[in-house]
């Protein structure tokens, strides 16, 4: 088998593989969240998160993990990917997926587990790790995301915008210039409207094309190089959807974090060892939040990526995310 961490490699994964369990698992308030196991069932047990919020697991995330040594635990949070209420965010915070992540850690017998979290799945991680550090072995964070006013004033109001003009005048197309000053609650009234327990009272049409005009723009600035297999995922009408929804209601409401929580208390993560990656030209989550995260924690590494934007799956951050945990299951 070619070295998963061999630079010269063009695959830097590990092979493609089944889960060896899977189950839905009721979590309160009418949530079921689908769960699966790989790799080896006596293997050193990693959580990985995904991103969004509202974005889902694939199969392509399970090899970042050499499933001789790992016990892979995927799932898709409240509202997303195989989870049901599809797109739902009621009951959908924060702090209800910091208590999913300790409600299945319990079921599956877990004591102390690897948190690995890109983008959205950095915010987890890290606000699940400064919950509960003593059930962390280690942390993989890549693409970080602090969930600060600014940051998300810079993708969804003016900042990228400067970068992505042509790609910002679709994502601008559902709103009426009357409302462009403020586009956060421009779409979260058409996305969610008045009533979060269902799809906005005006058309649902209306509804999925703001989704899908919000993804899109998502998936366009995810790469340093154009990736039209990106954009076409973000393009499907249920990531769209549960994306689109689930991310306009969590960051209509901060996160529902205090300001600067993650890095007010990134000193609860000191003895965890962590590695953090991302790319240089990051768009969606620009690096200052990354650096400013490696400041605050103490004994964290950063690996900027010199040729990379956002996403996972580009060569760069794929072989430091598939050596970072090939050296910690090698340290934990």
């Amino acid at each position: 088998m070619p070295n998963p961490t061999d630079p010269a490699s063009a695959d830097p994964f590990y092979p493609p593989l089944e889960p060896f369990a899977t189950e839905r698992l009721a979590v309160g308030d009418s949530h079921h969240l689908y769960i699966e196991q790989c790799g080896n069932p006596r293997g050193l047990p990693a959580v990985f998160l995904h991103g969004g919020p509202g974005a889902g697991c694939g199969p392509s995330h399970r090899r970042f993990f050499d499933p001789a040594r790992y016990r892979i635990v995927l799932f898709d949070q409240r509202g997303c990917g195989r989870s049901t209420p599809h797109a739902g965010v009621r009951h959908n915070s924060t702090w209800d997926l910091v208590l999913d992540l300790e409600r299945i850690r319990t079921r599956l017998g877990i004591e102390r587990w690897l948190v690995f979290g890109g983008s959205w799945g950095s915010t987890l991680a890290l606000a699940y790790a400064e919950t509960y550090p003593e059930r962390v072995s280690a942390l993989v964070l890549r693409g970080i995301f602090l969930c600060r006013r600014e940051e998300v004033r810079w993708f969804y109001q003016e900042g990228a915008s400067w970068v992505f003009p042509d790609h910002w005048q679709d994502f601008l197309a559902p709103i009426p210039p009357a409302e462009r000053d403020d586009l956060l609650q421009a779409y979260h009234r058409r996305l969610i409207g008045s009533d979060a327990a269902a799809l906005p009272v005006t058309a649902e049409a209306a509804c999925l094309t703001a989704a899908k005009a919000w993804s899109i723009w998502e998936g366009r600035c995810a790469t340093l190089l154009p990736d039209h297999g990106i954009r076409n995922a973000f393009a499907d009408d249920q990531l769209a959807l549960s994306l689109a929804r689930i991310e306009c209601h969590y960051f209509v409401n901060d996160a529902f974090l205090a300001p600067d929580q993650l890095l007010r208390d990134a000193g609860r993560l000191q003895g965890i060892p962590g590695i953090i990656v991302h790319g240089r030209y990051d768009l969606i989550c620009p690096l200052r939040s990354a650096w400013e995260l490696h400041q605050a924690w103490p004994g964290s590494r950063l690996e900027v990526i010199p040729d990379a934007g956002h996403a996972a799956f580009e060569p760069g951050i794929a072989r430091a995310l598939v050596a970072a945990t090939d050296q910690l299951a090698a340290q934990c």
